[in-house]
C-alpha cells in the first residue's frame, strides 16, 4: 500500500507547478463565470459577450500577438515595478508618472536633431536608457521627501502622477509639439528609430524580449541574491531587518524605490518607441494603476507577473471587442478585474490567518 502510494505521489519539485496551474485555472474560472454573469445581470448576450472576449484577445494568433501580449508589455515592466517597491514595504503608486515621465524622455531624445546623427540603433538604445533614468529620478523625489521628511509616498506619487500627466501635457502643447501646431502630440518618430517588429506577430516589437528578461531578472535578485534578500527583509520587517540584519532600512528602501521607478520609465519608452510612435495627451490608458492590479495578484513576485501581465492584456484586448463586436461597455471588464483583486487579497488575507493559527495552536502544544 505504502509502495503504490509513493508512486502516485508527486515529485516534491513539481508540487509548486501543479499548485501554480490549478491556481491557474481557478482564476480563469472565475473570470469566465464573473464576466458571464455581470453580461446577464446587464441585459447583455451572454454568448455574444463572451466569443467577442475569446476572439478579441486569443481567439487567433493576430489577436494574442498584436493585441495581448502588446498590451502585457508595459503592464510586465510596470507590474514588476510595483512588485520591487512592494516587496520592500514602499507603497509605489506612481508608476503612472513614471511610465509619463520616461515616455517624455525618450520621446525628447529621438527628436533632437544632433541624437538622431549616430546610427539609429544607438539613439534608440539611449533613449530607452534615459527613459529608465527619468523613471528613477522621478521616483527618487518621493522617496526623498519620504526618507528626509517623512512624507508618506502614497501621497507623493499620487501628486506626482499628476505633475507628470501635465508635464507631458505641456510637452506636446509646447517644445515638442508637431510642427503644424494644430495637434497635442510631438511629430511622428521616424521608422529608424522605431523598435523592430517580431516576424510573423503584427505589431508586436521586440520590447517584450526585454519585458520577460527584466522581468525574470528582477525575480532572480529578489529570491537569489543578498541585494533582494535586504529588500525582502526590510519589508517584511524593519526594525528587524535592522537590528538583526544590520540593514540599512533607508537606503535599501530608497534604491528599491528608484529601480522601480526605473522600470515604469524604461515601460514608458518602450511603448513610445514600439507602439504609439509619438507623445500625445492620455498616452496611458492607465498602465501605471494596473501594475498595481497586476502585481497583487501575482502575489508581489516578479516571476508570476509573466503570466499576470498576459492575463491583464487578454482581459484589456478582449474588452475593446466585446464593446467593438457585442455593444457591451467595456468598463464592465474593469469591474471583473477589480472582483478579481478584491477575491485574491481576500483569499490571501484567509491563507495568513490560517497560518497564524495554525502556529499558534503548535505553539500552545508545545508549551503543554
Amino acid at each position: 500500500m505504502s509502495h503504490s502510494r509513493n508512486r502516485t505521489a508527486l515529485h516534491p519539485r513539481l508540487q509548486p507547478l501543479v499548485e501554480e496551474l490549478g491556481v491557474t485555472a481557478a482564476i480563469l474560472a472565475a473570470i469566465a463565470l464573473g464576466t458571464a454573469l455581470l453580461l446577464y445581470l446587464g441585459g447583455y448576450q451572454v454568448g455574444a459577450g463572451l466569443r467577442a472576449l475569446w476572439s478579441g484577445s486569443l481567439g487567433s494568433w493576430y489577436a494574442f500577438a498584436s493585441s495581448t501580449l502588446v498590451r502585457a508589455i508595459p503592464l510586465m515592466l510596470t507590474g514588476c515595478a510595483v512588485s520591487i517597491a512592494f516587496r520592500a514595504g514602499v507603497f509605489n503608486i506612481g508608476a503612472e508618472g513614471q511610465f509619463l515621465t520616461g515616455a517624455g524622455a525618450a520621446t525628447a531624445i529621438v527628436l533632437t536633431p544632433l541624437l538622431q546623427r549616430p546610427p539609429a540603433a544607438v539613439t534608440v538604445v539611449l533613449a530607452l536608457l534615459i527613459a529608465a533614468v527619468a523613471g528613477a529620478a522621478w521616483a527618487a523625489i518621493a522617496a526623498v521627501l519620504r526618507a528626509r521628511f517623512g512624507v508618506l509616498e502614497v501621497i507623493s506619487t499620487i501628486m506626482l502622477n499628476f505633475v507628470a500627466l501635465y508635464g507631458v501635457s505641456y510637452l506636446v502643447r509646447g517644445p515638442l509639439q508637431e510642427p503644424t501646431r494644430i495637434y497635442p502630440q510631438s511629430s511622428t518618430i521616424p521608422d529608424a528609430f522605431h523598435l523592430p517588429r517580431i516576424t510573423g506577430a503584427g505589431r508586436l516589437h521586440i520590447g517584450l524580449v526585454l519585458a520577460i528578461l527584466l522581468t525574470v531578472l528582477a525575480g532572480w535578485i529578489l529570491r537569489r541574491t543578498a541585494a533582494g534578500f535586504r529588500i525582502v527583509a526590510v519589508g517584511e520587517s524593519p526594525s528587524a531587518a535592522a537590528s538583526a540584519g544590520e540593514i540599512d532600512v533607508s537606503k535599501t528602501a530608497t534604491r528599491a524605490f528608484m529601480a522601480s521607478g526605473a522600470l515604469a520609465g524604461l515601460a514608458g519608452g518602450v511603448e513610445v518607441l514600439g507602439i504609439t510612435f509619438a507623445l500625445y495627451e492620455n498616452i496611458s490608458p492607465g498602465y501605471g494603476y494596473a501594475a498595481i492590479a497586476v502585481a497583487l495578484l501575482a502575489g508581489l513576485d516578479p516571476w508570476r507577473v509573466l503570466l499576470t501581465s498576459v492575463l491583464f492584456g487578454a482581459l484589456e484586448a478582449g474588452s475593446g471587442a466585446m464593446q467593438r463586436d457585442a455593444s457591451v461597455p467595456s468598463t464592465l471588464v474593469s469591474v471583473i478585474e477589480a472582483l478579481l483583486i478584491l477575491t485574491v487579497i481576500g483569499a490571501q488575507a484567509l491563507r495568513l490567518r490560517r497560518t497564524l493559527a495554525r502556529g499558534s495552536s503548535l505553539a500552545n502544544a508545545t508549551e503543554a
